[in-house]
């Protein structure tokens, strides 16, 4: 058994090692991100995950350069916005972004969405391959890309992603895609880990919980992290943030693993990533 605050690292096909459990601030305010970032790292998260979408980024810059800790401990990762795809949109973005968090380079920068009728994603990520390449990003990765897409950047580009961040939750087990990214060493990164809450009443769900006396979420963030994939759970609530962060002297047996990954329906709770080419105004 490890302790609750030895939280593992996995190695990215380049050699970059990241924190499995990060903490995620999509949906916080930019008011409430230093505070919640703060205490996150009080607790002892040194995975922080934003992006440009979220508004946040300059608040998780100003929770990080004041707390103490050294720079080289803290992994931080952010996502190029919908709204700058095209190649110098990229660069202007990317300086953006770097601008905001107040670092001269970041550990991940993602692609946030395909948007496959927008505009050609292999030529933004021969962009992000700039950023790779100039030393300004440490890893590059691509955000709810699907198998046929990481096809193509396979076939047409350089750097093989380090990380698709991709819907994962015991309602959408994405099974095929995870194996994909397995195969390619290609590391998987789940958003709405929980379903935004709405597995955590399942009777499976909570059966395991008494089972192993843990929470619910506990329980499907275990799910997560024995599957080997890196999760950032999201909560401003102090309480909350220390339950998610206390994953690692419990473990799920084979059996209850099945009968998470069981629940699967393949069912959403954000856009299917051939559909969604939503660009800001």
């Amino acid at each position: 058994m490890t302790s609750p605050n030895a939280v593992p690292d996995i190695r990215l096909n380049n050699g970059v090692t990241i924190p499995q459990l990060g903490f995620g601030v999509f949906q916080i305010k930019p008011e409430d991100t230093v505070e919640a970032v703060t205490k996150a790292l009080e607790i002892g998260y040194r995975h922080i995950d934003t992006a440009e979408m979220y508004g946040n980024e300059k608040e998780v810059g100003q929770a990080v350069a004041q707390s103490g800790i050294s720079r080289d401990q803290i992994f931080i990762t952010s996502k190029l916005n919908n709204g700058f795809h095209a190649p110098d949109d990229a660069r202007r973005a990317f300086d953006g972004t770097l601008e905001a968090l107040g670092v001269d380079r970041i550990d991940l920068f993602l692609i946030h969405w395909p948007l496959p009728a927008v505009l050609d994603y292999v030529d933004t990520w021969k962009t992000m391959e700039e950023f790779y390449q100039d030393g300004r990003a440490r890893s590059i990765g691509v955000s709810n890309y699907q198998v046929h897409h990481l096809n193509r950047l396979a076939d047409e580009t350089t750097v093989t992603p380090a990380i698709n961040q991709i819907e994962v939750h015991p309602y959408l087990t994405q099974e095929e895609l995870r194996a994909y990214d397995a195969e390619h060493g290609i590391a998987t990164e789940a958003w709405s880990p929980i379903a935004q809450g709405g597995v955590l009443g399942d009777p499976v769900i909570t059966g395991i919980a008494q089972e192993v006396g843990r929470t619910a979420a506990q329980v499907v963030l275990r799910w997560h992290i024995q599957h080997g994939s890196i999760v950032f759970p999201k909560s401003v609530t102090p309480s909350r943030m220390q339950e998610n962060f206390e994953l690692f002297d419990f473990e799920l047996s084979d059996a209850q693993m099945g009968q998470i990954s069981a629940l699967n329906k393949d069912e959403r709770t954000g856009p299917n990533p051939d559909e969604f080419n939503y660009i800001p105004s």
